[in-house]
């Protein structure tokens, strides 16, 4: 089969603004110490790096040594998550096994404080990276793994409008222990709907004065399709 292909683009280290949230590329001199305490904050810290190779830290020197390292980098690519509202970083995400030639890219090092998770902010955030891998840089396949047993990662992967692939056995070995990975995606021909329906989740008027969500974003998909 032939195809009307063009390379896609690396992502370039530049903010993605949304209306709740921006992705900073990561600053250690000026996202390392908040980062520091939103992980560590109320002892999230072992449950927040339980499915990732690394974490949870000793102090902030060690954070700190482990962040300038991932600032560094280029692929995975690092960006901090920053409420809009207060400026003060929530986690952090990368994008990541790039491979613009073949249109792949995934986002994985996902992890954002308690206060970050299951809020307007950290939706936003999955959907300005998802809109910045189809829109901006062409690409045809947006990637999600995950730790097998990481029962929340799967759940939000499914609610963002990610296929389940399969579980890739024996994937590798992460803090000294066998990891099963299980692989969801994003096509090109899927996103419209994907993208249209996190766009209606987030617009106002989805949120009550509550600020509880009136419809959800698996019934926004549905009702699309």
């Amino acid at each position: 089969m032939s195809l009307d292909w063009t390379p896609a683009l690396v992502p370039e280290r530049k903010p993605l603004v949304g209306r709740t949230v921006r992705l900073e590329p990561l600053d250690p001199a000026v996202h390392g110490q908040r980062l520091f305490t939103a992980s560590d904050d109320g002892g999230a810290a072992e449950s927040l790096f339980r499915y990732l190779p690394y974490g949870p830290f000793a102090g902030f020197e060690d954070f700190k040594s482990w962040l300038d390292q991932r600032a560094a980098s280029t692929d995975p690519y690092f960006v901090c998550v920053v409420d809009g509202a207060t400026g003060v970083p929530q986690g952090m995400a990368a994008f990541m096994r790039m491979a613009p030639e073949h249109g792949v890219i995934e986002i994985g090092h996902i992890w954002f404080a308690p206060t970050l998770q299951r809020t307007r902010q950290a939706t936003e955030a999955i959907s300005l990276m998802a809109k910045h891998v189809f829109d901006d840089l062409g690409y045809r396949r947006l990637e999600w793994k995950c730790d097998a047993l990481n029962e929340p990662s799967r759940r939000a992967a499914k609610r963002f409008g990610f296929t389940f692939e399969g579980v890739f056995r024996q994937h590798m070995v992460v803090k000294g222990r066998n990891r099963d990975s299980a692989w969801f995606s994003i096509l090109d021909g899927e996103w419209p709907v994907i993208r249209e329906a996190f766009e209606a989740w987030l617009a106002a008027e989805n949120f009550d004065e509550k600020g509880e969500q009136r419809r959800s974003l698996a019934d926004i998909r549905a009702a699309a399709r």
